[in-house]
């Protein structure tokens, strides 16, 4: 894994590879209301390609975020142990560009 910057970031982000993806990932399980949001939304304005895919990995799926970005991108969610989650980003085929990344704030 490689550190990267994300714009507007307020935790690390990391890149790699694997099976001919790339990859992002952010770990805010640690994190309060509304740094989950925020980073969220730096790391989905980095999926540029169809091949790009954005992790986050959160202490609970962030219910706020999917109807911001739904127009956009679709996700996968997944529980890891100890009640951590996991969410795959991608950005849809046919994305509108849609998304108002400056809307990260948690309510609604």
């Amino acid at each position: 894994m490689q550190k990267i910057e994300a714009l507007g970031a307020t935790v690390d982000f990391f890149t790699f590879e694997e099976e001919g993806a790339r990859f992002f990932q952010f770990d805010t399980s640690k994190c309060a209301p509304p740094e989950p949001m925020v980073n969220a939304m730096a790391g989905l304005q980095l999926l540029k390609e169809p091949n790009q895919k954005l992790v986050m990995i959160n202490h609970k799926a962030p219910m706020g975020l999917f109807p911001k970005i739904e127009m956009d991108f679709d996700y996968v969610i997944s529980e890891e142990e100890e009640g951590i989650v996991k969410i795959v980003f991608t950005k849809k085929e046919n994305s509108k560009d849609a998304t108002d990344f400056t809307q990260n704030s948690c309510h609604g």
